[in-house]
């Protein structure tokens, strides 16, 4: 019996998932979470420590595998995390990334804003290194990040760094000790040059952090690896904190969202068997969504990431968009109608978001709508609350409502938030479509949003392509473990792991109900967007 065991650090939790592979793919047989801290010193600035994201894996690691009594079963661990930075000083000890100068706050979060001055300056310098981010490089990245700390904390912070990681590579580095980095993380959120398989020196010093190329780019990363390569061997410090064996194999690590599509990537229908994996677009729909889709040539689209090669497997090359705020704006919005606590104290047990379909589906068929989309003909969201990451990449554009009255009502709130992201997610996929890139066959759907069944059927009636969802939820869990499985040596290649560790998926067919009404309402969605803009001129006059 051989078992995997997959990390996955989200923004506001850390999860382990103990794998084995079985005739039907791999089966995830335990797995645990633990929440982690968010510090939040100043509008727009949020930060973590690595110290506590560190205990907390080990945590979930010792409760997966508490049971197992042959330890040397487990033969690879596989990290994903989210693209946040974390610094570390000569010592490897925690170096402030915080305007409180405290050191524990060492981590500066994916979604942390706080660089986009510093954003602004390296695209108005056009570097050609930034078509591989659209044109535009997002604040969102780890470059801009660093140079404002250059710029912020010079002498408590930039001046010391000896190791600048993204998260995922930072887990690997605490596991093995040894100092290698992802072509994943590099490539999506550092600049690295994957075709030319190095970092552009020059556009470093153009930007003004040419102290990052000295020693080859040592404090960044000057030994570069695929996904699912072998890092190493888990330490014996590590495996003592985590109450396993020294001398398990650890894969090269990827982004949450990317480990996320490796674990979906293979899933399949009895519909849809055979089809590319190149005809394939991936959600990952949690807290923000991310939308990966692989081409096997170069393809540059406006304002999404990519081409990236092999980011996510090798010799393709990854185009990724997103939007960075989804499941938290759905939140945001129920939170704050005034009906919220109402509808809260009527569940019963029930899940908000399943209560709400229902109730959506009984007020529909009370007015006898050929949809139940109809329901918000006079009510329309524009979704872009925490700015727009694709395929606009304006991080200061808002959001809109309109047809606000004095009793709007939850329900169709709720409706319309969700076919407003999907608006977006529309948006992105015609953006793709428009540079040239072959059409979708499916969307594969993983993360916390593919089990609201409003949101997956919205997706597949929306973008009018049949979504499919895996039988296993955790998909990113299952994407990790794949890492640590091909790391492991048992098998040669991580398509081999992705072929072998699969999950089949069940399909949601689009209404074809529906298609003219979200061609209509998809056109009031691009106005929003233009009259915002519109607004910004006049007021700006």
């Amino acid at each position: 019996m051989s078992y995997f065991i997959g990390v996955d650090v989200g923004t506001s939790s850390a999860r382990a998932g103990l794998v084995k592979k079985t005739e039907n793919g791999g089966k995830l047989i335990k797995f645990h979470s633990e929440e982690i801290q968010i510090f939040k010193p100043s509008s727009g600035f949020f930060e973590q420590s690595s110290s506590n994201i560190w205990q907390k894996v080990c945590e979930c690691i010792k409760i997966v595998t508490s049971e197992i009594r042959d330890k040397s079963q487990i033969k690879g661990i596989g990290f994903d995390a989210t693209c946040s930075l974390v610094l570390l000083d000569k010592n490897l000890q925690p170096l402030t990334a915080s305007p409180t100068k405290k050191h524990e706050q060492n981590v500066i979060m994916w979604l942390d804003h706080r660089a986009q001055e510093e954003a602004d300056f390296i695209n108005s310098l056009k570097h050609d290194c930034l078509q591989f981010v659209g044109g535009k490089i997002s604040l969102e990245m780890e470059v801009p990040k660093l140079l404002w700390l250059k710029k912020n904390l010079f002498e408590e912070s930039f001046n010391k760094i000896h190791f600048a990681f993204d998260l995922p590579d930072f887990l690997t580095f605490k596991a093995t000790g040894k100092d290698s980095r992802s072509v994943c993380s590099l490539t999506c959120k550092w600049n690295y040059d994957a075709i030319k398989g190095e970092f552009p020196k020059d556009y470093f010093k153009s930007i003004g952090l040419e102290e990052l190329c000295e020693n080859n780019f040592k404090k960044i990363g000057d030994h570069v690896l695929f996904p699912g390569d072998l890092v190493g061997e888990l330490s014996k410090e590590a495996a003592d904190e985590m109450n396993l064996l020294p001398g398990i194999a650890i894969g090269t690590s990827m982004i949450d969202a990317h480990a996320g599509a490796i674990g979906l990537i293979g899933s399949s229908t009895s519909q849809q068997r055979d089809i590319e994996l190149t005809s394939k677009l991936i959600l990952i729909a949690g807290t923000s969504t991310c939308h990966m889709s692989i081409t096997r040539n170069i393809l540059f689209c406006p304002n999404i990431w990519g081409p990236y090669k092999n980011a996510l497997i090798p010799n393709f090359f990854l185009h990724e968009a997103g939007q960075s705020a989804c499941g938290i704006l759905i939140d945001y919005i129920l939170s704050s109608h005034q009906d919220y606590e109402k509808v809260l104290k009527q569940l019963n047990g029930k899940n908000i978001h399943d209560y709400l379909y229902c109730e959506i589906l009984r007020m529909s068929a009370a007015e006898n709508l050929k949809s139940f989309h109809e329901l918000t003909k006079n009510f329309h969201f524009y979704p872009d609350f925490h700015g727009n990451r694709s395929p606009i990449a304006d991080s200061t554009l808002t959001g809109m409502a309109i047809g606000l009255t004095m009793h709007n009502s939850i329900a169709i709130s709720y409706l319309a938030i969700i076919q407003a992201l999907v608006y977006s997610t529309k948006h992105i996929i015609e953006s793709l479509y428009q540079s040239g890139r072959d059409e979708f066959k499916s969307i594969l759907i993983c993360g916390g949003l593919s089990k609201n069944k409003l949101y997956v059927q919205t997706t597949a009636d929306v973008c009018k392509i049949p979504v499919l969802s895996s039988f296993e939820s955790e998909s990113v869990l299952i994407g990790s473990s794949m890492l640590g499985a091909k790391a492991s040596g048992i098998f040669s290649s991580l398509e081999e792991s992705i072929n072998e560790l699969k999950n089949e998926a069940y399909q949601i067919e689009p209404d074809w109900n529906s298609f003219d009404y979200h061609d209509r309402k998809y056109r009031v969605f691009l106005k929003m967007l233009n009259d915002q803009n519109s607004y910004k001129i006049i007021m700006n006059e």
